[in-house]
């Protein structure tokens, strides 16, 4: 019996065993490899008598041995007639060998059985080949075989093990609702366009791949009951409703990775692969229907996940939606885990011109600013200086407004601050702040507004360039409104008083301090150095909750008090902005 896993045929094909030639000789006139017993040419090549005298002696569950033999649509419905079973009107085969055996036409094994071996290494299939429902009782092998045009194995029943090694599928691959109940593997195996395993049941398959796919692989509804290991380059992969009763590993190239609905019982990974995969002898598999594709791993959804069992590991979140996932806040997120950015260039606010801090941003933002701003018009296409669009773009009824986004950006920190990722959950809290504040329906107006000058003076304490510059700005209100309006004219000179009492009597003196003269005349005589050096002493003492000693002006007390209470606050908000940025 062939296994599971076969090694490569050897480089000179052994003898058949009935003509005499091997399987890269061009075979003499009327024979085609097998022969048919009692015949001197194979069952292609027999006159209609002698074909039909063989097929008479067929039975249900008979053994046969056909390689190298090539089939016609009528050819391969005779036979399969001749093997169909009169109570199940269905062909029921015992051992069953095909190697390099080519069908021309048409190949329809629907509904048959094969009680023993099925093998069909090396075999062409030229046109289309359907295996809808067909059970397989023991090894099914389909190593090395190619399928030219599309091919169905709908329903189909693996009871023993199955193996695709190196099998070529240039239509599409249709695994519809089938049953591997054993061992199945696609070792090599290259798929030009889709693959389908819709609804597929996996009992027992330890590996996926690793293989290649030029289309679509698509896995959604289908379940895996052993823990597997899942290796696949693809354009996309799909995984919506795909159920995972142990665990699992999926190694992925180039795919774009929806996981919407999945349900994971067990921890389940996610990982880029960096470097294509191993084939046979360590070769790298051939990535050539991926061609131009850029290999990293996207993830475009993971609504209506259980995100405690699910790990990602060097993906691309950047249009990943996040919507619908449940404990978002244990979701693992390790390795180059990379997020969308906010448009890059100016913008303005109304007439002053800005730009959008730099922060890891998340897709439902974008689509939510996209539509709220209405961009892009109708007919254009967005770029890297506007916020991405969605798919229900302009209408912002089904799209998550501030307050869902809000509870998403505080699941997600608390994630990456349990992975210790310091500087991306800073990240996310300054979008959870900027979702409060543009919240008008769940943020009461007090907050929104608590929330906007925390913005505008520090960046929510996130950013260290804002704050020292409204540090300094504040600075430089206070040392002109110190120049201007606090220092007096002059120091105020004590005057001690008293009265002359005679010898040996209590001599009584009392000091006075005039109130400082606030100064007048032009600003130009208030402006000097002088001044400019004391109002600068005063402020920096202001900053260290320092009183600077000088005398001041009532407007000059009132502002030391403000610029002692507010300056250092905006130096410890430069500090942690900092900290956060270097904290591990």
């Amino acid at each position: 019996m062939t296994s599971a896993n076969p090694e490569p045929p050897p480089s000179t094909p052994p003898l058949w065993p009935h003509c005499g030639h091997n399987a890269t000789q061009e075979h003499p006139v009327g024979c085609h490899g097998i022969r048919v017993p009692g015949h001197t040419t194979c069952l292609a090549h027999l006159d209609e008598a002698d074909c039909d005298a063989y097929l008479a002696t067929l039975a249900p569950g008979a053994d046969i041995d056909h390689r190298s033999t090539p089939f016609t649509e009528d050819l391969l419905a005779r036979l399969l007639d001749a093997l169909r079973d009169p109570g199940t009107e269905q062909p029921r085969i015992g051992s069953a060998r095909f190697d390099g055996a080519s069908f021309t036409g048409p190949a329809r094994f629907d509904e048959a059985t094969f009680t023993h071996v099925a093998s069909f290494d090396g075999a062409t299939f030229t046109r289309a080949a359907s295996f809808d429902r067909v059970t397989f009782s023991g090894l099914a092998a389909f190593n090395q075989t190619t399928f030219t045009y599309s091919v169905w194995f709908d329903g189909a029943n693996f009871t023993g093990a199955a193996a695709f090694g190196r099998a070529t599928f240039t239509g599409a691959a249709h695994f519809r609702a089938a049953s591997f109940t054993s061992a199945v593997q696609f070792p090599g195996a290259t798929f030009t366009r889709d693959a389908t395993f819709i609804a597929a049941r996996f009992e027992a398959a330890r590996w996926l791949g690793p293989l290649v796919c030029g289309g679509a692989v698509n896995l959604d509804h289908a379940v895996f009951e052993a823990p597997v290991t899942m290796m696949i380059a693809a354009r996309e992969l799909s995984l919506r409703r795909t159920r995972w009763v142990p665990s699992a590993t999926l190694r992925l190239r180039c795919a774009e990775v929806g996981l919407a609905g999945a349900v994971m019982e067990c921890p389940v990974t996610v990982a880029g692969e960096p470097v294509p995969f191993p084939g046979i002898g360590e070769v790298p598999l051939s990535e050539e229907v991926l061609a131009g594709r850029d290999t990293g791993v996207r993830v475009r959804e993971i609504g209506g996940v259980d995100a405690a069992h699910l790990a990602l590991t060097d993906v691309d979140l950047s249009e990943c939606r996040f919507v619908g996932a449940v404990h978002l806040d244990q979701l693992r997120m390790d390795g180059r885990t990379t997020f969308a950015r906010p448009p890059i260039g100016w913008h303005r606010c109304g007439l002053m011109p800005l730009r959008w801090s730099r922060r890891r941003t998340l897709a439902e933002e974008h689509q939510w600013r996209a539509a709220t701003v209405g961009q892009p018009t109708p007919g254009r296409v967005s770029s890297a200086h506007e916020w991405q669009p969605g798919p229900h773009h302009p209408d912002l009824l089904p799209t998550p407004g501030p307050e869902t986004l809000a509870a998403l950006y505080r699941q997600l920190r608390k994630a990456l601050e349990d992975g210790k990722n310091e500087p991306g959950a800073a990240d996310f809290y300054y979008g959870e702040c900027e979702m409060r504040r543009h919240d008008r329906t769940g943020t009461p107006w007090a907050e929104r507004a608590l929330l906007t000058m925390y913005w505008a003076a520090s960046g929510y304490g996130l950013r260290a360039s804002r704050a020292l510059t409204s540090l300094a700005a504040a600075m430089l209100v206070t040392v002109a409104v110190m120049m201007l309006w606090g220092l007096p004219t002059q120091a105020p000179k004590r005057e001690t008083t008293g009265r002359q009492v005679v010898a040996g009597q209590t001599l009584a003196l009392t000091t006075d301090t005039p109130d400082p003269v606030n100064p007048t005349g032009p600003w130009g005589e208030r402006v000097t150095t002088g001044r400019f050096e004391r109002a600068l002493r005063v402020t920096v003492n202001s900053v260290i909750f320092r009183s600077s000693g000088q005398d001041l002006t009532t407007a000059g007390a009132y502002t030391e008090m403000t610029s002692r209470l507010a300056e250092p606050v905006l130096l410890g908000l430069a500090v942690l902005a900092v900290r956060s940025r270097v904290k591990r």
